[in-house]
């Protein structure tokens, strides 16, 4: 049934699928799938490289568990739309966001972990958590937790601020938050472009490997030079809009994205392209 979960059956026709080579599409069509179920499915348990029928089974059994079990009383929990129902959402459609929002980001390139911090933050309400909040949500360790906010900070996706009057710190998703992982993307294929020229320099810029390292410069310098044109037209349209609910909440508005003048210097990382 095209809009009921995944069979056991139907996991091993995936993995038998990708095993001959199959793209999605045509996995999805010998099921009888959307194409995003299909993906979904192969993102959350591993990739392409790494699916495994039975280990998607087993994962897909232990979610619904997890599900099932009340959680313990906590200021956390309390707090959790997935848990409450907040604003009457339903809590099963919540956590469903939650995976496929997930696997999205772990298709990005992100590394799991990373990606669940990364999707607690966003269905939050507040848009910030502690460090100790994320792991009561997340049921994960302290040390789980630190190593996955410090690589979303690096890729400048989050920012931390002071819990007023305690201390302790808060990871914050604003509105900005994709205006600067997306500005800092594109310092990198700057300094990739610099570097690639500078190498067909010393491989010398007639030879074979110096020319190709020339192209890969001047795609790199086009890409990047596009993505800063995109990312402030972008500014420029959003900072004329009325702030939204949540960036009222937050006490953010549209018009504090940093300007170009503004930006931070540059990661150490950044996000994939």
């Amino acid at each position: 049934m095209p809009g009921g979960r995944l069979t056991h059956q139907e996991r091993l026709e995936i993995a038998e699928g990708l095993a001959e080579g199959l793209t999605y599409t045509e996995v999805a069509g010998r099921l009888d799938r959307p194409i995003s179920t299909v993906t979904r499915e192969v993102a959350r348990n591993g990739g392409a490289g790494a699916y495994r029928a039975d280990a998607a089974q087993q994962s897909t059994i232990r979610r619904a568990r997890r599900r099932g079990q009340a959680p313990a009383p906590s200021t956390a929990a309390s707090n959790d739309p997935a848990v409450d129902g907040a604003h009457g959402r339903d809590p099963e459609a919540v956590h469903e966001l939650e995976e496929q929002f997930t696997a999205l980001m772990v298709g990005t390139g992100l590394p799991r972990m990373t990606a669940r911090v990364l999707t607690c933050l966003y269905v939050t309400d507040a848009g910030s958590l502690t460090a100790t909040e994320l792991a009561q949500r997340l049921k994960v360790s302290p040390a789980s937790i630190s190593k996955a906010v410090g690589e979303l900070e690096q890729q400048e996706l989050i920012r931390r601020e002071r819990d007023p009057g305690r201390r302790r710190d808060r990871y914050v998703i604003d509105a900005d938050a994709w205006f600067r992982g997306w500005m800092a993307s594109a310092r990198q294929n700057t300094m990739l472009a610099d570097f690639a020229r500078h190498s067909a320099q010393t491989l010398g810029a007639t030879t074979p490997a110096g020319t190709r390292m020339q192209d890969i410069g001047h795609f790199f310098e086009h890409v990047g030079q596009t993505m800063i044109q995109a990312a402030e037209q972008w500014r420029q349209a959003h900072a004329t809009r009325p702030a939204t609910r949540g960036q009222e909440l937050s006490g953010r508005s549209p018009d504090r994205v940093p300007s170009r003048g503004q930006e931070a210097p540059d990661p150490p990382g950044a996000p994939g392209q």
